[in-house]
This record gives C-alpha cells, sequence and structure tokens, in this order.
C-alpha cells in the first residue's frame, strides 16, 4: 500500500515537474530564438542596404565576378566609374549576386573567392523560395538569402548564418541534456525525500494495527471470562444467588477491568483529539505531587516498601494540575508494583535550571535494555504475564508520556537489570 502511495507521488511529482520544465525551456527557447531570428534579419537587411546601395540608377551593373571567372576582390564598378568596397569585415560572410529574368548569374560581389557551381546552386535554393527571403544549407553550411527585383533581373544578397543556428541547435541539446539529467536527478531526490514522508506514516500505520490488535487481545480475555462465568450462571439457574456469588464477582471483576482499559483508550484519544486546545494555568506542582504521596501512603506501608522523598517547596509549572497529579501516581503505582519485597521508592522534585525535575526511582528486577526504548508505546509490557498479574494493560506509560509531552516536557526511563529504575520527567518552569 506505501509503496504504491510512493509511486503515484513520485508520477505526479515527475508530471508536474517535468511540465514546469517544459514550459520553462519552452519559453527560454523561444525567446532567444525569436531574439536570434530578429538579429539575423537585421544583419541581412543591413547588408542587403549596403549592397544595393552600390548599384546605380538603374540597377547596377558589376563589372566582374569573383570566383573563377572574376577578380575576386570584392570590388565594384558602378556607372561613375568608381570603385566601392564590399561589406565591413566585422560581418559574417556574405556576397551578393545579379541575375537576369532566368535567374541566370550576370555579376558577383564577394569578398571570398568562391566556386562558381556555388553561386549556381545559391542561386538555385533562392530563386525555388516561396518568398523573397528564406534560408537554405549548401556544404555544410547555412545561408539567410534576400531577393530583391532590380530592371532585367533580381538582385540576391546572401548571409552565412551558420553560427546563429548552430547556436539554436546547440541551446536545444542543451535543454534537452539538462532537462534529462535534471529529471533523474529529481526522481531520486524525490524518491528519497517521498521514502522519508512516508516513512512516519507507515510507523504511526503500523502502530494503529499493532493498538488495534492489541486492544482487541485485552478485550478479548475478560469478555471470555464474563461469557463463560454467564454460561455457568445459566446452567444452574435453579440455584439460588447466594451459591453462585462466586461466578458473579468474576463477572464483575472482569467489568471493572474492561471500564478501566476503555476508560485509558478514551483517555488517549481525548488527549490526541484536544491536544492544541487545553487550557493550561499556573500551579504549585510541589504540593500536587505531596498530595499523591499522601494518597499512596497507606498502599505503600502495606506492601511493606520504604520511601523517601525530597520535594523542593513553591516549585510552580504552567499546565493542568490534575494531569500532573496523573503523571505522579502513574509513576508512583509503576513503582509500588514493581517494586521487590522489603524495597524501596525514592521521589524527588528539584529544580534544574530552567527545567523542573521529577525523578521516581525504585528498587527491582528493573527494565532489560531492549525494552527500555519501547515501554511508552501503547500495550507494550516488557513481561506481559507480570503485568497481566499487577492488572496492567501496558497504558499507564502511554498515558504519562502523552501529558508530559502535551506540556512541552520529556520522559525518560533508565534501569539497572536487577537493581533499579528510574523515570524521569523534565518540565519547563513556569516563567514570571
Amino acid at each position: 500500500m506505501f509503496n504504491r502511495l510512493r509511486n503515484r507521488f513520485l508520477i505526479v511529482n515527475m508530471v508536474i515537474i517535468s511540465f514546469i520544465m517544459i514550459l520553462a525551456f519552452s519559453s527560454i527557447y523561444t525567446i532567444t530564438y525569436q531574439n536570434n531570428r530578429k538579429t539575423m534579419n537585421e544583419d541581412l537587411i543591413q547588408i542587403s542596404e549596403f549592397y544595393r546601395k552600390q548599384e546605380g540608377p538603374e540597377g547596377g551593373k558589376y563589372s566582374g565576378g569573383g570566383g573563377r571567372d572574376g577578380h575576386g576582390r570584392g570590388d565594384m564598378m558602378v556607372p561613375d566609374g568608381k570603385m566601392k568596397a564590399g561589406p565591413p569585415p566585422e560581418r559574417s560572410v556574405s556576397f551578393a549576386l545579379t541575375t537576369d529574368a532566368d535567374w541566370n548569374i550576370t555579376n558577383t560581389d564577394s569578398r571570398f573567392d568562391m566556386d562558381s557551381d556555388f553561386y549556381t546552386l545559391a542561386v538555385k535554393a533562392a530563386s525555388s523560395g516561396d518568398s523573397g527571403r528564406g534560408e537554405f544549407n549548401l556544404d555544410g553550411n547555412r545561408w539567410a538569402y534576400d531577393v530583391q527585383q532590380v530592371m532585367g533581373g533580381y538582385s540576391v544578397v546572401f548571409l552565412d548564418v551558420t553560427n546563429q543556428h548552430q547556436f539554436l541547435m546547440t541551446l536545444l541539446y542543451t535543454f534537452l541534456a539538462v532537462g534529462f539529467i535534471m529529471l533523474i536527478v529529481i526522481y531520486f531526490t524525490s524518491r528519497y525525500f517521498a521514502n522519508r514522508s512516508i516513512a512516519p506514516v507507515k510507523e504511526a500505520f503500523d502502530k494503529q494495527k499493532r493498538f488495534i490488535a492489541d486492544a482487541s487481545h485485552e478485550l478479548r480475555t475478560p469478555l471470555a471470562v464474563i461469557n463463560t462465568n454467564a454460561d455457568v450462571l445459566l446452567s444452574n439457574n435453579d440455584d439460588l444467588i447466594r451459591n453462585q456469588e462466586k461466578w458473579l464477582h468474576h463477572i464483575k471483576s472482569e467489568t471493572e477491568r474492561m471500564r478501566t482499559l476503555t476508560s485509558d483508550l478514551l483517555y488517549l484519544t481525548q488527549m490526541d483529539d484536544a491536544r492544541e486546545n487545553v487550557i493550561f494555568a499556573p500551579f504549585n506542582l510541589s504540593e500536587a505531587v505531596e498530595s499523591v504521596i499522601l494518597t499512596l501512603e497507606a498502599v505503600i506501608f502495606e506492601k511493606d516498601i520504604a520511601l523517601s522523598y525530597d520535594i523542593s517547596p513553591e516549585l510552580s509549572i504552567n499546565g493542568n494540575v490534575e494531569q500532573m497529579k496523573q503523571v505522579t501516581l502513574i509513576l508512583l503505582d509503576n513503582a509500588i508494583k514493581y517494586t521487590n519485597a522489603k524495597g524501596k521508592i525514592d521521589l524527588t522534585l528539584k529544580k534544574h535550571g530552567s527545567e523542573v525535575v521529577l525523578n521516581v526511582t525504585n528498587s527491582g528486577e528493573g527494565i532489560p535494555p531492549e525494552h527500555l526504548g519501547k515501554i511508552f508505546d501503547r500495550f507494550y509490557r516488557a513481561d506481559a504475564s507480570r503485568s497481566r498479574k499487577h492488572g496492567g494493560y501496558g497504558l499507564g506509560l502511554a498515558i504519562a508520556k502523552a501529558i508530559v509531552e502535551q506540556h512541552k516536557g520529556k520522559i525518560h526511563a533508565r534501569s539497572v537489570p536487577g537493581e533499579t529504575t528510574s523515570f524521569s520527567v523534565q518540565l519547563p518552569v513556569e516563567r514570571h
């Protein structure tokens, strides 16, 4: 399921990015192409005007042509007998041809020595065009031409635009190569971040599945007990209630277990939903912790456990007093359950810098290192048999963690197997 979700995300992401890249590259290429064409046309017009200014009032006649049968000087004799220079040397390669009405070359004006066949092919390409201006390929070069009708024939000016054409082709190939490489890089980058983005979702989904399975398992046991005891009662329906009291107590006990479980689950759900809507107020944490200790002193004494505590007075935080009492109760109750016979529990509440630290330590079997990172997960129990014996569901520490995090604090556990277990809660001090 998550692989399909990731692949769908990648496809949508790649389609959107490809569309944006095509749009961007097309826009850049179109603007560059139009500017390039505009520059070529301006150069062609300028060179055409230069050549044609050298023509006489009747269209002018070239005295000699370049190539094999011309002088190849790029000069031109006009009717007044004066020589005029060819195009400026900084211009691209260009030449001009004059033809008769049948496109036969009559004169050439070229600064370069070119073969007569080259001129013939050039004129042929220009004469086959549908308009007075165009382009063609000849001998590996790209030429632009401009045709103007003069008396008795045509005046054709040619301009080498190979560099401009190659620039456009290079730009196009560069865009294709860069686009292809970018798509590869974007694909693997998107895949990496997609996996990272999906990982928490997958983890939450797996936890939810495990949570539902564990909840179903925990509910199945008391339901089975209730169902069995109800069957016993029904099978002895003629007996007195006094004689059936044992089965009723079993049903009552399991019902209480289910009530506790469903209450804890509901509490966790409500905390998840109302995490941002809880109203906090300053309160004295020292007094709250002491009140919890007082309620549990009788239980601790009955279990023959030594309790020592050191609470700094007047430590205040911003939060919910009842929730913090519940955290203290959960940690102390957990310590009482798992303290060994004749063991001890130490509780301290001190201020360290900008934090108030509540620490609860108990002697006992401890928690193996491989379980420390998971004990705050819902329904997780390092020893399921001992937890069931003590009536636990593995929700207490999950509730404590949720409350502490809601108060912008941290909770963690440390344990030395066979010796002690310590839970530490760090909460920000109220700022006046």
